[in-house]
């Protein structure tokens, strides 16, 4: 191929982007306004690297089973690169608690229900250093893209390029031209709007999940072990005020999340501070085993991310590509909850979509048209799927903070089906395996959401559930761990 292609950005989406374009024989130019990862281990990249392009690089990420079966698929080499690095592989039987354990039975397809546990430094540092070997990508360190070259031909507006200036060369107005330019910059992308000064609205649906969360990494201490999987105290959870979570990383690290609504002022005022929030975190049974002080010591403070939305941008207007030649992937073009964890599954699906557009087809038109129906067709129901999960624990959260259930709200018999539902499909996913097997297929991205659900065999499993009652039900995803009261409670007495 000899189409030269310019990719905006090296975060993991530009880079799984670059990647596939060269392997399917396209040029690449990768632009970073950041350095090259520093020499040396997993910790060096960690802690040293800076990365401000990348807002999340140093909060925790789940590297579920689309990346990895995509990666163990088309690039076993780069897969064996990250366990090298430190990476670790956590298949289907090794995430089943006690009671399912005795049941399991291997069946085809477990195979492909594993993740990745890692810190994203060693991503990051990995695949940069896997990619810059391609013959065909040249990677551009330290330039900051100021705007979109573009021109109209025919009153089609057309990318062509970008204008850029380098950190190690005071000169403004550099352009850097190629035949499709693709935005890989992020949840802080510009092109929207130097594309509305082209006159090219780009539409969008943008949600606010109403959260912010707090990340603190630890390290576990010499002759520690990660406490077990399972056990009626579970390390991630939600108790309505408050979510929370451990992502167990590489080589001893791991990382907590403590999640809260916007409007619980004093809550997330506690959790910016280290000590409130190991206070916080040591109070919830299932996180205490983590990070009691005699299993792990501290690396970092306790860092946030705030402005959590669903978005959604729509390059096609009417039938008509807003512009030629220009294609925005991952968080630039469609942009889920991170607290999911599904950006980085959905970012190289996206690559591998354009990859195999480009190739079936040189016509511009055609190119942006099935691009957008194939992103259509493969990332909206995970879309969906997420914005559901927001709007859900934000009613969540509002109840507990008025003291009310959300089975207080009036909604009829089809409400309470649905909650009766969704307690049955709690219990049945903790106690069946066949259930646990179809639910970890959508978790992990391997399906679509709710296509485990088509199953007769998990309809009968789920329906025989709901005649247990749904008291019973519910207290399979009941989690342990204090009230708001008691939280605020705390707090106070920390503060005093």
């Amino acid at each position: 191929m000899t189409e030269q292609i310019l990719v905006i950005g090296s975060g993991i989406a530009g880079m799984c982007t670059s990647m596939a374009l060269a392997r399917k024989g396209f040029a690449v130019t990768l632009l970073e306004r950041d350095g090259e990862p520093p020499e040396g281990d997993a910790d060096k990249a960690f802690f040293e690297w800076s990365r401000r392009g990348a807002s999340q690089f140093r909060h925790p990420h789940a590297f579920l089973g689309l990346m990895c079966n995509l990666l163990q698929d088309n690039y076993p080499d780069l897969l064996e690169n990250f366990y090298a690095a430190g990476a670790r592989r956590v298949g289907f039987k090794e995430m089943l608690s006690p009671e399912l354990m005795a049941q399991y039975s291997p069946e085809p397809g477990d195979e492909k229900l594993f993740v990745l546990m890692c810190r994203r430094a060693i991503i990051e540092t990995v695949l940069r250093r896997y990619v810059s070997s391609f013959p065909g990508v040249r990677v551009l360190n330290g330039v900051h893209v100021d705007s979109l070259v573009s021109e109209k031909v025919d009153g089609q507006l057309v990318a062509r390029g970008v204008k850029i200036r380098r950190d190690c060369v005071a000169q403004f107005g550099e352009e850097i031209r190629a035949d499709v330019v693709v935005d890989a910059s992020g949840r802080t992308t510009k092109f929207p709007g130097w594309l509305e000064t082209e006159g090219a609205h780009v539409a969008e649906e943008n949600d606010d999940a109403e959260i912010v969360y707090y990340t603190r990494h630890y390290k576990l201490r010499p002759g520690q072990a990660e406490p077990p999987r399972g056990g009626k105290d579970r390390s991630a959870g939600d108790l309505g005020y408050i979510k929370f979570g451990v992502f167990p990383g590489d080589n001893g690290n791991f990382a907590l999340i403590v999640c809260v609504h916007n409007s619980e002022k004093e809550l997330r005022e506690a959790i910016k501070h280290s000590d409130q929030f190991d206070a916080i975190c040591r109070s919830i049974p299932g996180l205490l085993p983590w990070v009691a002080p005699e299993v792990s010591e501290p690396t970092t403070a306790s860092f946030g991310i705030g402005d959590i939305r669903s978005v959604w941008r729509h390059w096609v207007k009417d039938g008509q590509p807003l512009v030629h030649n220009f294609f925005a992937v991952g968080d630039a073009s469609v942009r889920t909850n991170p607290l999911y964890g599904r950006g980085c599954s959905t970012g190289i699906m996206h690559a591998h979509l354009l990859a195999d557009v480009l190739v079936a087809d040189k016509d511009a038109n055609t190119r942006a048209l099935r691009f957008s129906e194939r992103t259509e067709a493969e990332l909206r129901p995970i879309h969906r799927a997420s914005l559901r999960e927001d709007q859900n624990g934000i009613r969540r959260s509002v109840a507990v903070r008025e003291g009310k259930k959300l089975d207080d709200a009036k909604g009829g018999f089809k409400k309470w089906f649905e909650a009766a539902f969704g307690d049955a499909m709690a219990g049945a996913a903790r106690y069946n395996l066949h259930v646990m097997r179809g639910m970890m297929r959508t978790f992990n991205l391997l399906e679509k959401p709710g296509d485990f659900l088509k199953d007769r065999k998990t309809q009968a499993i789920v329906f025989l559930y709901m005649l247990r009652g749904r008291a019973k039900n519910a207290s399979a995803r009941i989690v342990r761990g204090p009230t708001r009261d008691e939280t605020m409670k705390l707090i106070e007495s920390l503060q005093g």
